[in-house]
């Protein structure tokens, strides 16, 4: 036992607090042998907390692991040190013995009276208090500085500043207060210099840079992020490589790493690929093996894409895969379990493959979870479900739902998993998404040949009220038109998978530059499309508007001053689209075929039938070289009285590049005015080319042949010219993604034309949105 009055101390610090939470306290020799002595004999009689000012003495006491009449023993003192540093309330410890007094002698944290930043202007100070935890009137420790600084930096290496520096400092104040500030250097945006593949021989970098989504920095690409290093992007990266050579026939590629290299300057990243193309494959023989009842290889064979002795294929291989369980499905066989099992001949490289269609495990859903859909209601996720809670489970509808769910555009991300229910033979389907923004708001401007200067806006809301509801207010201020137009769609309409909605619309043609009338409309359209089936999309449409024609010159044509009035519409309209492309908007294969017939009558002043028919093929003959073939044809004609001119087809501008918008078709030859035709045909020949320009420039060309007539009008007179006359034009074009929207530019000569036409040599459509 020790004489009274000598004292032994334990002491810790903020410094090493820390270490003393993961590690045995370390004491000198001398210590050690104290708490030896200590631990022999003598019980503690008293426990002093002297240092406290905000925090009571009893609350220390309540984190101690010893209490009066405890024995002074080593293990607990040291317990009770680590566990007053756990608090994160004192800045310093000891613990020291009077006789048989213990002494705890603390030094209180300070409270952090306010938080402040300096040198940011990328992240709003809003957005950075979001990411640190420590808050005025909490206990300032350094480990939560220290942890509160590697989130501002994550943040900032997020939105690509890799160079950013955050350093804290602390301001004193009175009553054990402090000032935190952290300074912050953000740097310049950490760009992409260069992408490099290492072990490509099939494929140059060129190829390989357009498929993969990271993006080397240019300078027009200042409105977007693409080129600028994101590690969740790179693992994406290679996932597309992976994808882009299974799917050309490359069966044992690999992506060996990917490096992103800091350079020195802490200014640009450089990407490195290292890649094992490996050789490429053909399939061999292509076979189905079928432990079904009832069920035979020649009436599934006819749904593969797979062909014999064609490349090997890992997107045709799933595609085939789909359609058979599909299939196998609508036979009424609920679990099935498809596998593609191949046999790869090295020497050969060929691959034998083989589908395995075989009854799996009885499984069925239990429950559908969904999780992270804080705005998005249930029922919007549930519907996109091709799975519902009691049906068996199926591997490949999962995929499907999960893909549904990704193609709504509301999640930043969707995964869909399942884990084991309450017994064997049930699965619980987890959902769990990511929401992100789907509201828009768009300002633009640029300009027509047809409408000339425009400008434009947008307000849209694709998840209205969580609803998955598509909410739109947009209009057009144009040099020859100008519009405005509120629409809403309900994409399930009383719960079923029929797309309603609704069109308010008022447009103004103010075209006596071009004519010598002004047109305005204004009306509601109501409309519901339904899918028939995969590819097929029927929409009924019932629209009344009025239509007014003012303003009519004396110098008009006196067909056109008979027309001057108003007159009110009341159109029902159906349209049905089989649509097989592979993209709508950018079309490299595929076809679409499709009619539409719209017939007035039902009410208003005007009586009419009008069918459109439309077809268009696609073929890719080369790499980036697409030939499309359009083509239309369209009718319009009166009900018991005459078309009117609003009513009629105009051709020419966009639909006949080289001849004026309404170039083509009956004209007045005393006034020159174009009075449009009921009946018109319309064609193109398009090739699209590369013009050996990086492809991340957004620039490509075109070759085309336009042709196509205008005829028939219910009007006759001496100074009417009206011809069927075929009509051909030809031309090249150029299209620019740029930063500021998509430019389309056309230069086209007619090379079949009637005397009476009007020619226009450069067509230019411009636009943009922010």
């Amino acid at each position: 036992m020790l004489r009274p009055g000598l004292n032994f101390v334990l002491r810790g610090s903020t410094a090493a607090a820390a270490l003393l939470l993961t590690v045995p306290l370390a004491l000198p020799a001398h210590a050690a042998l104290q708490l030896a002595q200590v631990q022999e004999g003598g019980t503690i009689q008293a426990i002093a907390i002297t240092g406290t000012e905000r925090i009571e003495p009893e609350t220390v006491k309540s984190y101690l692991a010893v209490q009066p009449g405890d024995l002074f023993i080593n293990d607990k003192l040291d317990k009770s040190l680590k566990t007053l540093f756990a608090t994160g309330l004192f800045a310093d410890v000891t613990l020291a013995r009077e006789g048989d007094t213990l002494i705890v002698k603390v030094v209180e944290n300070p409270i952090i009276n306010r938080i402040a930043y300096e040198g940011n202007s990328h992240f709003e100070d809003k957005k950075l208090d979001e990411e640190v935890q420590l808050k005025p009137r909490s206990v300032y420790t350094r480990t939560k500085v220290q942890a509160d600084v590697k989130r501002m930096l994550d943040l900032y290496r997020r939105s690509g500043r890799f160079a950013a520096t955050v350093e804290p400092k602390v301001i004193q104040l009175p009553q054990n207060r402090v000032d935190l500030v952290f300074e912050i250097n953000e740097g310049k945006v950490t760009s992409i210099r260069s992408i490099n593949f290492v072990g490509n021989k099939v494929f140059d970098n060129g190829d390989l840079q357009s498929v993969v989504s990271t993006k080397e920095s240019r300078w027009w690409r200042f409105l977007s992020s693409d080129d600028t290093y994101d590690p969740d992007r790179l693992t994406y990266d290679r996932e597309l490589l992976r994808k882009f050579y299974l799917a050309a026939g490359y069966a044992d590629f690999r992506v060996a790493s990917a490096v992103a290299e800091l350079t020195p300057s802490r200014d640009g990243f450089i990407i490195t690929f290292t890649l094992d193309e490996g050789e490429r494959y053909k399939f061999g023989h292509i076979g189905l093996n079928i432990g079904l009842k009832d069920l035979k290889p020649e009436d599934l064979q006819p749904l593969l894409t797979t062909q014999d002795g064609e490349w090997y294929n890992a997107d045709q291989v799933e595609g085939s895969i789909n359609k058979l369980t599909t299939a196998v499905g609508d036979r009424g066989y609920a679990f099935i379990d498809i596998r593609p099992l191949i046999s790869r001949n090295k020497d050969t490289h060929v691959l034998d493959l083989t589908y395995d269609i075989a009854e799996g495990p009885r499984v069925y859903i239990e429950r559908i979870d969904i999780q992270g859909n804080v705005r998005t209601l249930d029922k919007v996720i549930r519907r996109e479900m091709t799975l519902a809670e009691g049906d068996a489970f199926n591997s490949s509808k999962v995929k499907r739902s999960e893909q549904n769910l990704k193609n709504l555009g509301f999640f930043k991300t969707v995964e869909v998993t399942n884990v084991q229910g309450t017994s064997p033979d049930r699965t619980v389907l987890n959902v769990k998404v990511e929401e992100q923004s789907t509201g828009e708001l768009s300002i633009g401007t640029g300009y027509s040949t047809e409408f000339g200067l425009l400008g434009n806006f947008g307000i849209r809301e694709r998840n209205f009220l969580g609803r998955g509801q598509d909410l739109e207010l947009s209009g057009t201020l144009a040099q020859y038109e100008s519009n405005a137009q509120l629409s809403f769609t309900e994409p399930y309409l009383f719960d079923r998978p029929i797309a309603g909605g609704f069109d308010i619309f008022d447009t103004q043609q103010n075209t006596q530059t071009l004519a010598t009338y002004d047109l305005a409309s204004y009306g509601v359209t109501l409309r519901a499309g339904v899918d028939l089936y995969q590819d097929l999309h029927d929409t009924l449409r019932y629209t009344i508007r009025n239509d007014r024609i003012t303003n009519v010159t004396s110098t008009a044509s006196i067909y056109i001053q008979e027309e001057e009035g108003s007159r009110t519409e009341s159109v029902l309209g159906d349209s049905l689209l089989w649509d097989k492309r592979d993209n709508r908007l950018n079309p490299t294969a595929g076809y679409y075929v499709s009619g539409d017939v719209s017939w007035a009558g039902a009410g208003g002043s005007v009586y009419y039938i009008k069918p459109i028919v439309s077809a268009g093929y696609y073929y890719s003959i080369a790499p980036k070289w697409v030939l499309g073939a359009t083509a239309q044809y369209g009718d319009v004609f009166g009900l018991g009285q005459s078309v009117n001119i609003q009513d009629r087809f105009f051709v020419g501008g966009d639909n006949l590049r080289g001849f004026a918008t309404g170039g083509i078709g009956p004209r007045d030859i005393s006034t020159r005015d174009s009075l449009g035709g009921n009946e018109y045909y319309v064609g193109s020949l398009t090739l699209q080319v590369p013009l050996g320009l990086p492809e991340e420039l957004g620039i490509g060309g075109r070759v085309f042949t336009d042709f196509g007539s205008l005829w028939g009008i219910d009007q006759t007179g001496s100074d009417i010219s009206d011809s069927k006359i075929f009509r051909l034009s030809s031309g090249v074009g150029v299209s620019w993604k740029s930063p500021m929207g998509p430019i389309k530019i056309d230069f086209g000569i007619p090379i079949r034309k009637s005397h009476y036409d009007e020619r226009e040599v450069v067509h230019v459509n411009f636009g943009t949105s922010f």
